[in-house]
């Protein structure tokens, strides 16, 4: 039908659906003309993504196109009592409801194979299975931490630039998250490297071999999983584009694993996998030198409860959807029902 696009779609009204578009990105002068001389025709384009596809769509269609980033099973799609089998599993559909943890894994071992085999080439990106696979592999040991591009070009044995190169795709294809620090100058050397996080855990687990939550929870990198996962989890909550999303750390060591702005005001996330937090010098420090007006914790508890002025926690398989909010100067812990308040 494609091969002659125009005469298949002119006749068409209403809601006109095109899936696989990345198999034709020379539809988009059409689609332009066809919105602009048919105001009866709507699209819903779905495809993989790609950086260079929506950068070509943006030029092609500007001031007519809209996105959404559709990713996998949130908390409130699977329900937060169920957030343990969403951080093993992940987000992806048939991995999380996959019948065992066995068959989940199996399918993300698939997944994991058929993307860097067939979606990356027919995504135009000429870069060996192999070596890709090697490459994100590697990027398990930087999960959660600073990116340190000439360290990781040296053992991967490549330029810079290849480093560079591949993180581009990867984040690109929304397989990993580049969070760039905040560089308010507060009067202290800030760390300026970005931090690298999978944006999926199940994928991450996948690539660490870790096919259990008994395989988790005796490895070594159990902290920075949960971390990962705790701020995807957030970060899908807030629903800001990755542009206003930062960390904050200092060479001293203070740090606040996710911060934003919102109505003039600075917010803040930390993430900790410990059975009851407790405010630390570096929250401290956090709440002096960006003037946040409220810091949360998020931990693998059951219970929201404040630690002291401007702090509080709440547990990552609580309200947190309670952070998705029109905010103002009343945002405070809801200490009668145990959930984070919101305005509307």
């Amino acid at each position: 039908m494609m091969e002659q696009a125009q005469l298949a779609l002119e006749p068409l009204s209403g809601l006109i659906v095109i899936d696989e578009i990345q198999r034709a990105p020379n539809l988009f002068p059409l689609l332009r003309h066809l919105v602009d001389t048919r105001p009866g025709q709507r699209y819903l384009i779905l495809g993989s993504a790609s950086r260079d596809l929506i950068r070509q769509s943006a030029e092609s269609l500007a001031g007519r196109i809209a996105y959404h980033e559709l990713g996998g099973f949130r908390l409130e799609d699977v329900g937060t009592e169920h957030w343990r089998s969403l951080w093993l599993r992940g987000g992806l559909p048939r991995a999380y409801t996959a019948d065992s943890d066995a068959a989940s894994h199996l399918w993300r071992e698939q997944y994991v194979a058929t993307f860097l085999e067939r979606d990356i080439p027919q995504l135009g990106i000429d870069i060996p299975a192999a070596a890709l696979r090697r490459f994100w592999t590697m990027l398990c040991h930087y999960h959660g931490q600073l990116m340190n591009y000439s360290e990781f070009a040296r053992s991967f044995g490549v330029s810079d630039a290849t480093v560079r190169r591949y993180l581009d795709v990867l984040e690109g294809t929304f397989m990993i998250r580049l969070l760039q620090p905040w560089h308010a100058n507060v009067g202290k050397r800030l760390v300026k490297r970005p931090k690298i996080y999978f944006r999926d855990s199940g994928l991450f687990h996948t690539l660490l071999s870790a096919r259990t939550a008994g395989d988790l929870a005796t490895h070594n990198k159990l902290g920075a999983s949960w971390e990962g996962f705790a701020l995807e989890t957030v970060t899908r909550a807030l629903g800001k584009r990755k542009e206003e999303l930062y960390f904050w750390a200092t060479h001293s060591g203070a740090e606040v694993d996710l911060f934003w702005q919102d109505r003039g005001k600075n917010w803040a996330v930390e993430v900790k996998y410990a059975d009851a937090p407790r405010i630390t010098r570096s929250m401290r420090s956090a709440l002096e030198d960006l003037e946040l007006e409220h810091l949360w914790v998020v931990y693998p508890g059951d219970k929201a409860y404040p630690l002291g002025d401007k702090v509080s926690t709440v547990p990552v398989g609580g309200e947190l959807t309670g952070l998705n909010y029109s905010m103002d100067s009343s945002v405070r812990p809801n200490r009668k029902n145990d959930t984070l308040g919101t305005t509307t």
